[in-house]
């Protein structure tokens, strides 16, 4: 039987920026309620409310969050799995980021009703807002 999960919305638009990876990790960048930041050899990644994000930065707007309550136990499998496959046979793209905790999917703010409806039909529990 496949893990059902309980998740809930988080309540700002976010955006994804990309910066050179020695750019300097800015202030706009941790503001908010919610923000994620890699670094990688290659680039500079940051997920944060889109308010905060300046206009000239390289990003991909529009998202909207969805947090897997947790805690999830690290010996767990297939958790973005069962929330990414159903997503993807609806055609709906997501961009996951894990913590230590539990997990977070974002979509795009104007599929967030039917990710919704799409996770309730996997069995998966939203809470209201």
């Amino acid at each position: 039987m496949k893990t059902k999960l309980t998740l809930s919305r988080l309540p700002e638009l976010l955006t994804i920026c990309k910066l050179d990876t020695r750019h300097k990790i800015p202030d706009w960048a941790i503001q908010g309620e919610f923000w994620a930041i890699t670094r990688t050899a290659d680039e500079l990644s940051i997920v944060c409310s889109q308010s905060n994000a300046p206009q000239e930065v390289v990003q991909e707007p529009d998202w909207r969050g969805l947090k897997v309550e947790g805690p999830l136990d690290f010996s767990l499998t297939g958790i973005l799995a069962g929330l990414a496959a159903p997503l993807a046979k609806a055609g709906i793209s997501i961009f996951a980021i894990s913590t230590f905790d539990t997990d977070y999917l974002l979509v795009k703010a104007n599929e967030l009703a039917q990710a919704t409806l799409v996770l309730q039909a996997a069995g998966h529990r939203i809470l209201d807002d």
